[in-house]
Order: structure tokens, then sequence, then C-alpha cells
């Protein structure tokens, strides 16, 4: 299960941006959701790449727990719009006070 996670945040990873990888962004869905995220702010958008970067390498050096990770990945999905936000991801992956809920402490 820990595989999957890091395994869909390698992908992103990959996937790259316009600038880096000259396509165009129709065509990159991680350049489109922070597009959306920030409005196309040019500022924000750069906000939330070094976020996601930061996250990642987070991710992949301290191998945070499943529970964690989806955790975060739900806190940071905008209600509206179902796009998330890295800035929101990488804060709470970071956060030592975040814990398990206590219904999902059950026997996994």
């Amino acid at each position: 299960m820990k595989l999957a996670g890091v395994a869909a945040f390698s992908v992103l990873a990959c996937i790259g941006f316009p600038a880096e990888a000259k396509v165009p962004p129709l065509y990159d869905p991680v350049f489109l959701n922070i597009g959306f995220v920030c409005q196309w702010q040019d500022d924000c958008i750069d906000r939330q790449k070094r976020a996601m970067k930061r996250a990642l390498a987070y991710t992949k050096k301290y191998d945070p727990p499943d529970w964690k990770i989806h955790l975060c990945n739900r806190r940071a999905v905008q209600r509206r719009s179902g796009r998330i936000d890295w800035i929101s991801y990488y804060n709470c992956i970071r956060n030592p006070d975040v814990q398990r809920s206590s219904a999902s402490r059950g026997t996994h």
C-alpha cells in the first residue's frame, strides 16, 4: 500500500512542467491542476511547484506511514474542484502533530 502512494507521487514528479519538458499545458495534468488551483497567477504557481517538489522529496526520504499520506491527501484536496493544494499537503506531511484519527485506528 505504501508503495502505491509513493508510486503515485513518483509519477507526478516524473511528468514535469511545461517549461522543463516543453509539453503543452493542455497535456500536462500536474501543471493544469496547479494552474487551476492558483487561477494562473505566476507567483502562486511557483509556490505550488516548490511545495510539490519538497513534499515529494520528503516523502521519498522519510517514508511516512500510509495513513498519514492518505490523510494529508484528503486534507489537501479542494472541496469544490477536487484539485490538490500542494502547499497544504506539504505542511500536513511535515507536521509531527498530525495524528491518525480514532476511527481509522482499528485493527489495521
